[in-house]
């Protein structure tokens, strides 16, 4: 058998933007890459090709080397924290010999640089998740002959056909997200019994839901450090566009939340967190909204969550991860005379575009349903692709819509941001409207991104409206 081992060298919606909006900051090449997975991620970058000689697509004497070592340049230059062992296959056999060296490798890429051995193939009937990458005009007939039959299989695959390297770089990133995934831990603000959500959590993703009661809250409460959270409170009243209802002192004990927040979370080496925000502080079991404390948690790449929604929680999670932006998870409301789903919340970013872009204005309000704390109202921006969505771990499903930013809704009822979009169909959203009320919303159009991690993690993908 014979292996050649390189050796290493450094839809319907866009036509509402236009072409600015392919070229602006929510398009996911425009936004630096999401963290790293805590150990690098390691990927099989299996090529395969005719021997050059042989009259074929591409042609005869194409410099597959040439090419090869182009791709792998690429692949490390945009992804440097990750690690691409090359390989090439020119015939079906040299599958077994990849597979029996490769235990500890955390994904497949199959770059069909000319027409070859459908070794792809027998490396995802295995079950392990691979992405097939035709290079066009190259692979193409390998490519077509055999991806759209391993969907039909209901293999762990995807799919690039596409003149943007970008695409690739993004379904590779699906791989870094999944091996993240299995380390992580989230923080469950809640009382009572543990979630059956956690457990489906663990099992579909591999993260671990931590439970932790009000007492454990209220202690690391007690013992924040009074001068961190002020100092917290003044940044974000500095910021702030303006504050109408919430005095000062409130806004501190949302600081000293946020200080308790972050020492709980390094305690536990969480990424994200979530609690019963509603129930606890209507209790009074919590003295102070955490809804400041979320808002900047998002921004700087981690995840707050409210209401103690493990699924919202596990789909920021996972998108924070594989885009590198915060989500908005919201209670959408439907307005079918426009065409408009809302999504409302006291809870929200002004950092969409992740840590390193740009922040857009925000007011510092009441909440709302019961007047008291302190939260953002963001103006989020407009003219902007977004993306929608919830994971439902339980049925190893993922709903999903996409839509246009177009408005900031000024409106005294009801939670305090509210971003109106336009795209999806609001009367097929209103008749067929299932799993819960909460979404997740994304800026950047993250339909493919999506699709790739749910087909390598064997989640159905289910567009809404």
């Amino acid at each position: 058998m014979q292996l050649d081992v390189l050796k290493s060298s450094r839809r319907d919606f866009l036509r509402l933007c236009g072409g600015a909006c392919a070229a602006c900051a929510a398009c996911p090449s425009a936004v630096p890459a999401p963290p790293a997975a805590p150990e690098k991620t390691r990927l099989r970058v299996v090529f395969t090709h005719t021997p050059p000689e042989l009259p074929t697509w591409p042609n005869r004497g194409y410099d597959y080397e040439g090419r090869k070592q182009e791709i792998l340049r690429r692949f490390r230059q945009d992804l440097p924290h990750m690690e691409f062992l090359p390989v090439t296959a020119l015939k079906a056999e040299d599958a077994q010999e990849i597979l029996a060296r490769d235990a500890e490798v955390d994904g497949y890429i199959w770059f069909l640089v000319g027409l070859g051995p459908a070794v792809g193939m027998t490396i995802a009937q295995t079950g392990r998740p691979v992405v097939f990458v035709d290079d066009l005009y190259a692979g193409s007939g390998t490519f077509l002959g055999n991806f759209a039959r391993a969907r039909r299989l209901g293999l762990k695959v995807a799919g690039v056909s596409s003149s943007r390297f970008e695409d690739v770089v993004q379904a590779a990133r699906a791989f870094d997200c999944i091996k993240r995934l299995k380390s992580a831990v989230i923080i469950d603000g809640t009382e009572g019994n543990p979630s059956a959500e956690g457990g489906a959590i663990r099992d579909l993703f591999g993260a671990e839901v931590r439970q932790v009661g009000a007492e454990e809250f209220n202690s690391r409460y007690q013992a924040a450090d009074r001068a961190e959270g002020q100092r917290w409170a003044n940044q974000w009243m500095k910021n702030a566009q303006k504050i109408v209802e919430p005095t000062r002192e409130e806004i501190g004990k949302s600081g000293l939340m946020y200080v308790a927040m972050k020492d709980l979370m390094a305690r536990n080496k969480a990424d994200a967190i979530t609690i019963d925000c509603l129930r606890l502080l209507y209790g009074g079991k919590l003295p102070a909204y955490p809804c400041l404390g979320f808002t900047q948690l998002n921004n700087d790449g981690l995840v707050g969550a409210c209401e103690a929604d493990l699924q919202s929680t596990i789909s920021m999670l996972v998108m924070t991860y594989l885009t590198g932006r915060p989500g908005f998870i919201s209670d959408p409301v439907i307005d079918t005379s426009r065409n408009q789903i809302i999504y409302a919340h006291c809870v929200a970013p002004t950092k969409v575009f992740g840590p390193q872009g740009p922040a857009n204005p925000y007011h510092i309000r009441n909440h709302s349903e019961d007047r008291k704390g302190a939260v953002v109202r963001s103006l989020l921006p407009l003219g902007q692709m977004t993306t929608t969505l919830k994971f439902l771990p339980q049925r190893k499903e993922v709903v999903i819509h996409q839509g246009k930013a177009v408005a900031n809704v000024d409106e005294d009822k009801a939670c305090r941001t509210k971003l109106a979009v336009e795209g999806p169909d609001t009367r097929k959203l209103k008749d067929e409207w299932a799993w819960g009320w909460h979404r997740v919303t994304f800026y950047g159009d993250y339909r493919d991104a999506v699709d790739t991690f749910s087909s390598l993690m064997g989640i159905k993908v289910l567009p809404e409206g």
